[in-house]
């Protein structure tokens, strides 16, 4: 434990040096205080994301172009040119540096890096090799520098090794490094004439943030884009960091190819939950081939995808599949008003458009609530008494081209276990469609609940889209049934989890308890331990297992048997042991002296001709009646230790039907575990069975957690399967556990 301790201290006395320019014994100091204050966790990793000052990078007052051009035709001269216009639109100082060269568009050059007239915030290196520039670069003091080329981790080995010649350059520096393998995407031009909260984009792929950008020609505001390209060291989460601090932001989206680092993303998805701050993002890699294709563009581990799901869940990172279920949630996110419920009413002039979509929406697990008696009537005074309008409301057609239209729309909103109205327009019929857009536009202006419009035509140049609708910053516009219900529920879900969003951060252990010294008496580094051993691993942190005692011969076995009490299990115990049942190595409900006796020589001679080195041979308490499952701790290579609970005994290898969280969590999200899995009517009871003790199955959970986060990356893998849970109010109880030790 001290040497995975003295490891992580160090990583975060490494970043402290780089983040507060301090010299070392004063990085030294400044983490003891830090420790001091609580600001570290049980294992030395920092609780809190840092938010890198990044407000001269976006808005720099002046700016160097290493390598710059105006020969024509050639491939700096053209992003020189759009260097320069960006500058001028920041209002910051452009110099050209080049070796060779007078003047650069009109404007003095540089001949290098000291040359150079004022210390510059921001540096932007059009050179194939940026390694050399990166000292010239620190000597002058340059805050931030863009490196264009490729040729780094994205291509294998070789170029891995030299990105991390160039991270260590950048560290020693001191400045902060965006690329390699970026683009100009944070150069692009944003519309400064629209208005409300905006949309700051992350990409690892400039090319997938084009529909995100593009945005703006709907009237949707953008206020950042950062192309973090192999993040060679700014990476994702400080831009999330950065982002979630801003008040212009009302969104980040993401389109996410790799992790840095798991841990980092975590606390920048903490900050920017703590802020209230949506963050949606598309991550690739759920499948082989993508997550493949992945590493071969970024040169990162994208995790075990379930993993990544998990963690995401976890802190309030809402994952979509597409790029255009980015852009429209994100949209959707960054501009809707708190909801004031969350019932959801879908309104139409067909039936069957209104059956249609309400079967996915409900389906997708949104509530449309059936709208009471006395709303109904309400609305039979305007739409037909055979119509149903109990939710989803079908009106005929008729009344949307009348005085009818606006009635039924106010009517619906008024209600107040509504929250959203949803309107699938599935085609354009003016002049009716124009009269239905322009009564949910102008009814939109009078509510701070939610109205959704689908417009359905594939054409998309009806005036009652291109300018009622998309002209309405209070109508939320979707083109299609399956990214409107997408961004309703993140919108419900993201406002539901921010109203009851706790850190983790903040509840999670400072100092080693008491149980993590009893354990550490107990590892063996580099060992697989036996049954024995793992289960007072277990008891050491209070997770209850039979009673049993190891014995080492077939009389000790029949006393054991005695003091256990029959019936009783026995099993061989080794270090090396995985799967004892397939080996023969369980015998179960064993009721007499005889049987014990006879079953420990037989154990003891299979293990004999199987060439497995016992301990000793377990007797233990049998019991039978309660829930199998497991709870385990695995390690992920972006986010450390994860924690697993699923069905127990066979089903686990049969079934998968298991949940995993990325430790710290309390005790809302371990139980929310138990609710994903596919299993959990077992927990509640079955066919007549009684229900079983949940809020114990919970303790272990969190009592797991608590042991993966105070042993760290000492303990490489623990198994605890089958975990009986017995019936409510009796318990948990280990019937076995296999644990390995790093």
């Amino acid at each position: 434990m001290l040497g995975s301790t003295h490891g992580t201290l160090t990583t975060h006395f490494r970043a402290r040096v780089v983040a507060c320019g301090e010299e070392p014994h004063a990085a030294v100091h400044s983490m003891a205080v830090a420790a001091a204050e609580g600001d570290l966790d049980v294992s030395g990793r920092p609780l809190h994301a840092p938010v890198p000052d990044l407000d001269r990078f976006f808005r720099p007052e002046s700016v160097a172009v290493i390598g710059a051009s105006d020969t024509e035709g050639r491939p700096n001269t053209g992003i020189t040119r759009q260097l320069v216009a960006w500058a001028e639109r920041v209002g910051a100082r452009l110099h050209p540096v080049h070796p060779t060269r007078e003047s650069v568009f009109g404007r003095t050059c540089s001949r290098s890096v000291a040359d150079l007239p004022e210390q510059v915030d921001l540096a932007v290196l059009l050179v194939g090799d940026p390694l050399p520039v990166i000292e010239e670069l620190g000597q002058a003091k340059v805050k931030f520098a863009v490196a264009f080329a490729s040729g780094f981790a994205e291509t294998g080995e070789e170029g891995a090794a030299a990105q991390a010649r160039l991270a260590a350059a950048v560290e020693r520096s001191g400045l902060r490094l965006l690329g390699p393998n970026t683009n100009l995407n944070a150069f692009e031009a944003f519309r400064d004439d629209l208005d409300g909260p905006a949309i700051a984009l992350i990409t690892q792929s400039g090319h997938q943030g084009r529909p995100v950008y593009t945005l703006q020609e709907l009237g949707v505001r953008l206020s950042h884009w950062a192309p973090t390209g192999n993040e060679a060291d700014l990476e994702t989460a400080d831009f999330i960091s950065y982002f979630a601090e801003r008040p212009e932001v009302g969104a980040i989206a993401a389109y996410v190819e790799g992790l840095k680092d798991g841990r980092s993303f975590l606390l920048a998805a903490d900050r920017a939950a703590r802020a209230g701050v949506p963050v949606v993002a598309v991550k690739v890699g759920r499948t082989e081939t993508g997550a493949r294709t992945a590493a071969s563009h970024t040169g990162k581990l994208t995790g075990a995808d379930q993993v990544v799901d998990a963690a995401m869940r976890q802190f309030g990172v809402i994952r979509v599949d597409g790029l255009d279920e980015l852009q429209d949630t994100a949209a959707l996110l960054a501009r809707a008003r708190k909801p004031q419920a969350d019932g959801v009413v879908v309104y139409s002039i067909s039936g069957g458009t209104g059956a249609h979509f309400s079967d996915l929406a409900t389906g997708a697990g949104l509530r449309l609530p059936t709208l009471s008696e006395e709303k109904q009537r309400e609305l039979h005074a305007w739409i037909p008494g055979y119509l149903n309008v109990a939710n989803p409301v079908d009106n005929g057609g008729h009344p949307v081209g009348d005085w009818r239209g606006r009635k039924i729309i106010d009517a619906i909103l008024a209600d107040p276990d509504v929250g959203v109205l949803i309107c699938p327009i599935t085609g354009p019929f003016p002049p009716m469609s124009d009269r239905l857009a322009q009564d949910l536009v102008d009814a939109a202006e009078t509510t701070d609940k939610l109205v959704c419009v689908v417009w359905g035509s594939p054409v998309g140049t009806e005036d009652a889209y291109r300018t009622t609708l998309l002209g309405s910053s209070r109508v939320a516009t979707f083109r299609t049934f399956g990214n409107c219900i997408t961004a309703v529920k993140a919108y419900l879900d993201h406002h539901r989890f921010a109203a009851s969003y706790r850190s983790p951060f903040d509840e999670a252990p400072r100092t080693p308890s008491p149980s993590f010294r009893k354990a550490q008496a107990l590892m063996r580094p580099g060992h697989q331990l036996s049954e024995h051993a793992a289960k007072q691993l277990l008891r050491a942190y209070g997770i209850r297992v039979p009673r049993e005692q190891l014995v080492t011969s077939a009389a000790a076995s029949v006393r054991a048997a005695g003091l256990v009490g029959y019936p009783v299990v026995m099993k061989a115990s080794g270090a090396r042991l995985a799967h004892k049942t397939e080996l023969g190595l369980v015998k179960v409900g064993l009721t007499s002296a005889s049987q014990v006796r006879d079953a420990y020589r037989e154990l003891t001679d299979i293990a004999r001709y199987e060439g497995v080195e016992l301990d000793g041979v377990l007797v233990c308490q049998m019991i039978e009646r309660g829930v199998e499952m497991m709870v385990g701790v695995t390690h992920d290579a972006l986010f450390g230790p994860t924690v697993t609970v699923g069905l127990g005994g066979v089903l686990v290898e049969v079934l998968h039907d298991a949940a995993v969280r990325v430790p710290p969590f309390g005790e809302d999200q371990a139980r929310a575990m138990l609710g994903e899995l596919r299993g959990r009517a077992l927990l509640e009871g079955v066919r007549g069975g009684p229900p079983v003790d949940v809020d114990a199955l919970v303790e272990v959970v969190l009592r797991v957690q608590r042991m993966a986060l105070e042993l760290g990356d000492d303990l490489s893998e623990l198994d605890i399967n089958p975990l009986m849970v017995l019936g409510r109010g009796q318990g948990a109880v280990a019937l076995d556990a296999l644990a390995v030790c790093r």
